[in-house]
């Protein structure tokens, strides 16, 4: 731990840092890739939308420990399609069978009538082996699941609008709010994308879930820009380029984004872990997912897309660009000869003690206007008596040949 805190001190500081802002193109690189694969696997495979969107009915039979086996679940599965083709129940021709918890079976059909849905449930319970009352059947509509799926676009809608008015008016700055509201589209279309490559249904805790991550990934980016805003309000005096003091504020909140990130992965990992391997199906994995794949995707996104996205905007400002010149004029200038330029003093103009703060000077304070001025040199720190550096020896002259005067006692002063 002194070692990763050592770390996190060297990075707030300054003294170690990653460049962030400088390879902005390598992360738009690898995000480009990862979007890439998303929006393919949406292409491709497309949504697994859950009975809640698409309508049906939903079956789930209990059954012992003992018979809570794979092959069970496919048993039910051909018995099923079996009765949908003997009796002419098209809707079950494609059931979807699978386990939910440790005595749970859940079957899930296209939407049936009364009728074909009791002969489905028939058929059911002979091929599980239980009775009547182990069966439950639920019925659901479309027109739901169609209701679910507007309300969460319109809260989409508003959240992303919010979003933006909120960091308008928080940092008084419009680039910021693009560079959040690109990492937040950024963060959803790979929760998504991976809801599609993973096959896992989308579902109201889906929904749920995705709204959640959502604001945990504009949580992180408003701090990260909160430092950008903070290292950035006297550029004048850091002699830093725009790019350079952003790229510092990414370094200053890293060890945070990293150690609050961890902290929140681990128990939704855990529950995700639970939901795919204990429980099965069911609204705990659903939401588990969302939560897990979008959070990891809102800390990648503020640190290597956000931010490095709106210096790109700000070095668009004439503003930027001539603060970012006069930076890099003045680093040159003082790597070349630091002790070149001799200021010339005026009344109104601090004078500088050491040779560095003559190097920190701004040009106007370099040149003052006013023709009569002198030069001023710089003044070598005060020092006490007890600190003052040794000097050096007398070196010998050519008087040191002659004979030279000695002091006389006061009672052979004036004779010869």
């Amino acid at each position: 731990m002194g070692k990763l805190s050592d770390l996190g001190h060297a990075l707030y500081e300054g003294t170690v840092s990653i460049d962030f802002v400088g390879r902005k193109w390598l992360w738009y690189g690898i995000s480009g890739m990862i979007l890439l694969a998303a929006v393919a696997g949406l292409a491709v495979r497309g949504i697994n939308y859950g009975i809640e969107f698409q309508g049906g009915v939903e079956y789930q039979v209990s059954v012992s420990s003992g018979k809570m086996t794979d092959a069970t679940v496919e048993n039910i599965r051909k018995a099923v399609a079996r009765a949908a083709e003997t009796q002419d129940i098209p809707e079950a021709a494609s059931p979807i069978v699978n386990t939910s918890g440790d005595d749970t079976i859940r079957i899930q059909t296209e939407p049936l009538d009364n009728d074909e849905s009791d002969q489905i449930a028939a058929v059911i319970t002979k091929a599980a082996g239980v009775g009547q009352n182990a069966l439950s059947a639920d019925a659901i509509g479309a027109t739901w699941g169609a209701q679910v799926a507007n309300r969460a676009l319109l809260g989409l809608v508003v959240f992303l609008l919010l979003v933006v008015l909120f960091i308008w008016a928080y940092f008084r700055e419009w680039k910021m709010s693009v560079g959040a509201i690109v990492a937040l589209v950024h963060d959803l279309v790979i929760t998504v994308g991976i809801y599609a490559l993973s096959g896992f249904e989308v579902t109201p805790a889906t929904v749920t879930g995705i709204l959640t991550i959502l604001g945990f990934s504009l949580y992180d980016t408003v701090v990260v820009f909160d430092k950008v805003r903070e290292n950035t309000r006297n550029l004048a005096r850091t002699r830093q380029t725009y790019a350079e003091a952003a790229n510092l504020a990414v370094n200053q909140t890293l060890v945070r984004s990293i150690n609050t990130s961890v902290v929140a992965l681990l128990p939704v990992g855990a529950l995700l872990y639970v939901g795919v391997t204990s429980l099965g199906s069911g609204a705990l994995k659903d939401l588990s997912l969302a939560l897990f794949v979008g959070m990891a995707a809102g800390a990648y996104s503020s640190i290597f897309i956000a931010t490095p996205l709106v210096v790109q905007l700000k070095e668009l400002e004439p503003g930027i660009r001539t603060g970012d010149a006069r930076a890099l004029r003045h680093r040159e200038r003082r790597e070349a000869d630091r002790y070149a330029a001799v200021p010339a003093f005026a009344d109104d103009m601090p004078v500088p003690d050491t040779a560095d703060e003559l190097a920190d000077l701004d040009d106007d304070e370099r040149e003052p206007e006013s023709s009569g001025a002198t030069r001023a040199l710089v003044r070598t720190p005060r020092s006490t008596a007890g600190e003052r550096p040794a000097s050096r020896a007398v070196s010998p002259s050519a008087s040191a040949k002659r004979a030279q005067p000695s002091r006389k006692p006061r009672s052979r002063r004036g004779k010869r």
